[in-house]
Parts: structure tokens; C-alpha cells; sequence
């Protein structure tokens, strides 16, 4: 496909952006001995949200102002929630640990609530919406979906590298100022309760008055 690697490039340069991903990314990385579950769920997330876009149900859903406000609603609540118990409980690296004892050190519990950050985001569902199609073309020689599919798993390759490091970095740069780390948690914390605030902001400007 001959816009693959334009898409890849847009892509990257994207997923670069700082955002709730970011802020999952890091606290996972300073929680915890491996950043990889967190990272691993953020990734279905997208998954999800590429096989969505290619059985076209994404349209649909921006399509109908009732359910993307229910969806932008459900996401800003979470990532909110998310940001409160982080700043609650700000993350800080424990080498001789490893993970902390508490429930949010589980393998299955980092990535629920990773592929809740990127599965919830109304935002990225709108970005595979608006972005994929236009790299994608209908007059080429395999399905549209397909192409689709490819764009998707190219976006996911990109995010597992940019958000793997992100998560390393941290821990290893941060590993042994314990102070610092945290203050980088809380900020985290209170930058996912902004992403979710602005989110459901942005999308109950954008309903107007109703008639």
C-alpha cells in the first residue's frame, strides 16, 4: 500500500504527543518492575478500536451524538478516576520489590486499566475515524478493511515502541531519585484528570443548544 509509509510518519510523530498513554506509561513504569502489561493493554485497546473502525461501526457511533456523548462521558470518568488514585497514590520505584502489594500490581489489573485508557478515549476512536480512511484507498487490490487492519496494526507497532520506552526511561532515569519520581506520578495523575476533564468539556461545547 503505497501511503503505508506516510501513515507510519503521521503516526509516529502523533503518537509522540504526550497525553493520558504517556501519563499510564510512566506511572507503570515507576510502579512497577515491568512495564509491559500496562503497555500490552494500552496496545488491545487500539487493536479494538482498529477492528472497529473496520467493521465501520466507528462511523455509527460519530454519527450519533447520544452515544459518543455516553462514550466520551465513560472515558473522561474513567481516565478522572484514573488520575485521582494516582494522586492518591503517586507512584515511586521499589527495586528491591519489584511490584507493589496493592490490587493495581496485578498482571491482569495494569492491563485492564491500560486498555481502558486507549479502548475508552473517544478521542482516539475519532482519530482512527478521521485518520485511517484517508490512507487507506477503495479502488486498491485488497479490501478496504484490510487496509484498515494493516493501518491499525502499523499505529499499535508504534505506540508499543514509543510507550515501552517511555515506561523504561522513567523507571531507569527516576529509579533513583525517589522524590523526583514521584512528583513526575503526581503530575501524571493530575494530567489525566485534565485529558478527561477537557475531553467532556470539548464534547458538550461541540453538542451546542439543543432545538
Amino acid at each position: 500500500m503505497a501511503g503505508i509509509g506516510a501513515f507510519w510518519s503521521v503516526s509516529f510523530l502523533l503518537v509522540l504527543v504526550p497525553g493520558a498513554d504517556w501519563a499510564y506509561a510512566i506511572t507503570a513504569g515507576l510502579r512497577h518492575r515491568s512495564v509491559l502489561p500496562a503497555v500490552g493493554g494500552m496496545l488491545s485497546g487500539y487493536v479494538l478500536l482498529t477492528a472497529v473502525v473496520a467493521a465501520g461501526l466507528a462511523t455509527a457511533v460519530a454519527g450519533s451524538p447520544t452515544v459518543l456523548t455516553a462514550l466520551t462521558a465513560a472515558g473522561a470518568a474513567y481516565l478522572i478516576w484514573l488520575g485521582a488514585t494516582t494522586l492518591a497514590r503517586p507512584a515511586a520505584p521499589r527495586a528491591e520489590e519489584g511490584d507493589q502489594g496493592d490490587g493495581s500490581g496485578s498482571l491482569v489489573g495494569r492491563a485492564a486499566r491500560g486498555a481502558g485508557i486507549s479502548g475508552l478515549n473517544p478521542k482516539a476512536l475519532l482519530l482512527f475515524l478521521a485518520l485511517l480512511p484517508q490512507f487507506a484507498a477503495r479502488d486498491a487490490d485488497w479490501p478496504f478493511a484490510a487496509q484498515i487492519v494493516a493501518l491499525g496494526l502499523v499505529h499499535t507497532a508504534n505506540c508499543a515502541v514509543v510507550y515501552t520506552g517511555v515506561g523504561a526511561t522513567a523507571r531507569r532515569i527516576l529509579g533513583a531519585r525517589p522524590a523526583v519520581a514521584t512528583a513526575v506520578s503526581r503530575l501524571s495523575g493530575a494530567a489525566m484528570i485534565l485529558v478527561g476533564a477537557l475531553l467532556l468539556v470539548e464534547r458538550l461545547l461541540a453538542q451546542g443548544p439543543t432545538h
